[in-house]
């Protein structure tokens, strides 16, 4: 699954919106056994620094 791109409305920002996007993601993945290729720099970003959490549905690059 490919996480082409994450956006959040300017009024969320600083809510941690856009690592919910990211874990609900993550959820979806872990559900459907999927994978996710993370091509969306935050997304990324994110999956890299709690990669421990992430692990399980993380595509190998």
């Amino acid at each position: 699954m490919i996480i082409n791109h994450t956006e959040v409305d300017d009024s969320l920002k600083g809510k941690n919106v856009g690592y919910q996007l990211v874990n609900a993601a993550a959820g979806f993945a872990r559900l459907n056994h999927l994978k996710n290729f993370p091509l969306c720099p935050f997304a990324n970003a994110v999956m890299k620094k709690k990669k421990a959490e992430y692990a399980d549905v993380l595509r190998d690059s």
